[in-house]
């Protein structure tokens, strides 16, 4: 059966049991931003920002938070991504490295995601086109404005997420203790990791009904071509139990082909094209909070054979790296939503960070 997955175009919310947990003190809000301003000059009237907290703000003598947490999830996800499972039960249970009794753990869903402002809410092809640097500066105003956290314990991403917290350690090196980058490395995009994304670009852009992404009904042309997003993302041998002849092989992709149906157009292009501005690899320099990166030995998206993560932990004091080996129990890019499997790194991390102000 095919698995949850929010790699870039194959992304299907967590499941409804998983979502209706009763989680310690769980609420959702909305962050609305007049005449935001994007990088690129563009703006937009009203920027909704949409997220889900745990847990109960701990103050200090001075009235200020010292137990928040950031997570920020991938590219295809929203908030109901840290949601399942494999990674709700691993870190939010009593006990666990991010008990929700302990932490006020902030969730939000990315511009473009979820119940944030998109493209398909009807402003199509005009929508401003955002980049990742806008993504962190608008999750930074609702931390401030809306929620009044000024500093956070610490900043946890996964894929897209561990990719924008390099970028907060760089943009806000004051404003956190920790950083954790899950499935990510500080570099532009470019080689095969590009070329996957550019094949799911043109796919979109190229496809019959597209319409300069002016369209009253969502293309469908495209679908067919997303799938190499998902081979890209999880492992071989994932693949090769999940579809062990030619008929469990077509299945499987006409069911990877219906799941991205269900996505629009404009949103998964805007996505892909919003990493274009990605490239922490010249302010690495800048990052103060102490640093664990986590990635897995079969993710293709980030190979390690291209050996970037060594010499960019170098230039981070005190930053640590981990790369979980290649198992039965990993999924290549994936494995970032299998937290038992680098969760007691996680632990031992915040175990070393300097006491709450």
């Amino acid at each position: 059966m095919l698995r949850v997955l929010t790699a870039l175009l194959l992304v299907v919310a967590a499941s409804s049991a998983s979502a209706e947990t009763a989680w310690p003190n769980q609420h959702a809000g909305d962050a609305v931003f007049k005449d935001f301003r994007f990088d690129s000059g563009e703006t937009l009237s009203a920027l909704t920002l949409h997220y889900v907290t745990l847990g109960t703000a701990k103050r200090n003598a001075a009235g200020e938070i010292v137990n928040a947490v950031l997570l920020l999830h991938g590219t295809g996800g929203t908030w109901q991504s840290w949601m399942q499972p494999t990674l709700a039960d691993e870190l939010f249970r009593p006990g666990a490295p991010l008990d929700a009794a302990e932490y006020f753990t902030i969730m939000p869903d990315g511009i473009g995601r979820g119940g944030s402002s998109k493209p398909s809410d009807g402003l199509r092809a005009k929508f401003p086109h955002y980049r990742y640097a806008d993504m962190v500066v608008a999750t930074h105003r609702l931390l401030t404005e809306y929620l009044g956290v000024e500093h956070l314990r610490l900043v946890m991403g996964t894929s897209m997420g561990g990719m924008h917290t390099w970028m907060w350690g760089e943009m806000f090196p004051d404003f956190m203790d920790g950083l954790v980058p899950i499935a990510s490395q500080p570099i532009a995009i470019s080689g095969r990791n590009w070329i996957m994304r550019r094949i799911a670009i043109e796919a979109i852009r190229n496809d019959p009904d597209w319409n300069n992404g002016d369209y009253q009904n969502n293309p469908t042309h495209w679908v067919y071509a997303a799938p190499i997003t998902q081979l890209m993302t999880d492992s071989v041998m994932y693949f090769q139990q999940a579809a062990p002849s030619r008929e469990a092989g077509d299945a499987l992709y006409r069911k990877m082909v219906d799941d991205v149906r269900k996505r629009d157009a404009n949103d998964l292009l805007y996505a892909i094209e919003a990493v274009m501005d990605y490239d922490p690899a010249k302010d690495l320099g800048k990052i103060k909070a102490k640093l664990l990166a986590i990635n897995s030995a079969d993710d293709a998206v980030n190979p390690p054979e291209l050996d970037v993560m060594g010499p960019a932990i170098k230039r981070i004091p005190g930053a640590r790296f981990v790369l979980i080996p290649a198992s039965e129990k990993t999924h290549g890019h994936n494995t970032y939503f299998m937290a038992a499997l680098w969760k007691e790194h996680l632990r031992g991390f915040l175990n070393e960070l300097p006491p709450p102000m």
